[in-house]
């Protein structure tokens, strides 16, 4: 290889790693304007619409994402997303100060936010495009694209970490007396560092992973390898499992758990609920830098193999032992002195199961696209289309939970990880050696 490929790999690999920390930060960047906009419409529900307009955005534009990235190359979708990004930021600020009547009970300019957020999450979408095929492709795939890809999901991780963070320090507690001036600086900085991207990428020499002729002919579809089809179902369950277990360790369930029989246990249990599902956040980030260091030595077939496994065995003990507790002494500020609460052993296995799923995303990709040469793409585009299953499993766990039982709804990542271990044993061999990819 050249010294000016090595420097132009170099130069596309420092820039996806910042794009997967930026994508990261923004993830939660419509919850603090969502916080405040619960109390304008009066219910918890329609004020958080906003981070669900995230995995909207996901649904409904991931396969265009893919024909962007197929038509336009990688680093003119870049730029895009970028500016995508800074369009869907500045919207939602516009709607903290446009006043346009209501829309039956609700702040017309409620609805200004929800597309705000739309856009912030079609801006995700484009960037997760560009990134995960970008680091698979630029070093051949197999191990090193593999561990790649868990490198920049740690910057992800990181930065999805440092903006649960930041946000609740910047804007303090969030009353009904909050106003949207005290979010509105988080906001314009996001947008000025989005804005600031989309001049930097603009120069940046960034060339597509591999060069493909412009009359290149399509003559098929990604789907029509079965392994990709089948990593395609496997990232929507995969979806399900990541979002699903951190809300499941802050149900109500677990908090009556933790609270059950000790007067004023409820705040405690709250906020040790919050502390458990961080603590998922944060086993993430130990997994994608443990992943990304032995990456290389550890294939990616075995390692989805183990990380399945090991998850299922953890979520099933952890069924088993959710009636045994741990009994954890705890003072929260407004308790008269300190209060005792019980964690349930089985909250700790679900929490531990962070470290196993943290390295699946990248895994999956890897091996479902692998061998799919000039489909890539478009496999990219299906697979953002897919992560509305970290929308739509979490909302069936938790309806399972409450109209049938709480511990049957786990039956719904239980069946998500039989399936990713059965995918990476059986599935994710490319039997399709018979179609044309170049």
């Amino acid at each position: 290889m050249s010294e000016e490929k090595k420097r132009g790999n170099l130069v596309a690999i420092v820039t996806m790693f910042a794009l997967y920390a930026m994508c990261g930060f923004m993830t939660y960047l419509a919850a603090p304007a969502g916080a405040i906009w619960k109390f304008k419409v009066g219910s918890v529900t329609l004020g958080n619409l906003g981070n669900m307009m995230n995995f909207l955005a996901y649904l409904l534009m991931g396969y265009p994402m893919g024909m962007i990235l197929q038509k336009a190359g990688y680093k003119a979708t870049a730029i895009l997303a970028c500016a995508t990004g800074a369009a869907g930021i500045l919207v939602q600020l516009l709607s903290g100060y446009v006043h346009l009547g209501t829309v039956g009970t609700v702040p017309g300019e409620w609805f200004i936010y929800l597309l705000g957020a739309f856009i912030s999450g079609t801006s995700n979408c484009l960037l997760n495009g560009v990134i995960n095929p970008m680091l698979n492709t630029i070093v051949g795939g197999g191990n090193r694209g593999n561990q790649l890809n868990l490198a920049g999901g740690s910057c992800n991780s990181l930065f999805q970490g440092f903006s649960m963070f930041i946000v609740p320090a910047v804007i303090g507690e969030v009353t009904k007396d909050t106003q949207f001036s005290q979010v509105a600086s988080v906001l314009c900085v996001a947008a000025a560092i989005f804005i600031a991207a989309t001049l930097i990428i603009a120069f940046l020499p960034i060339q597509n992973p591999v060069q493909r002729a412009k009359d290149v002919v399509y003559e098929r579809s990604a789907l029509a390898f079965r392994h990709c089809l089948l990593g395609v179902v496997g990232i929507f369950l995969y979806m399900g499992v990541e979002a699903g277990i951190p809300i499941a360790t802050q149900s109500d369930q677990i908090k009556e758990i933790m609270a059950a029989g000790v007067a004023g246990a409820g705040g405690a249990a709250a906020v040790m609920a919050g502390k458990l599902a961080m603590a998922v956040f944060v086993l993430m980030l130990i997994g994608r830098l443990l992943g990304a260091a032995f990456g290389g030595k550890i294939s990616p077939r075995a390692m989805l193999l183990w990380a399945s496994g090991v998850s299922l065995v953890l979520l099933v003990v952890g069924v088993a032992l959710i009636g045994c507790n741990v009994t954890f002494p705890y003072e929260v500020a407004g308790e008269a002195g300190k209060v005792t609460i019980n964690v349930p052993v089985g909250a700790f296995c679900f929490v531990l199961m962070g470290i196993c799923t943290s390295v699946m995303w990248g895994v999956i990709f890897n091996l479902s696209t692998e061998g799919v040469g000039k489909y890539t793409e478009q496999a990219s585009g299906l697979f953002m289309t897919m992560v509305v299953g970290g929308g739509i499993l979490p909302l069936l766990q938790t309806w399972i939970g409450a109209n049938v039982g709480f511990l049957v709804g786990f039956l719904v990542p239980g069946v998500c990880l039989a399936y990713l271990f059965l995918y990476a044993l059986k599935f994710s061999k490319n039997v399709n050696t018979d179609i044309k990819i170049d």
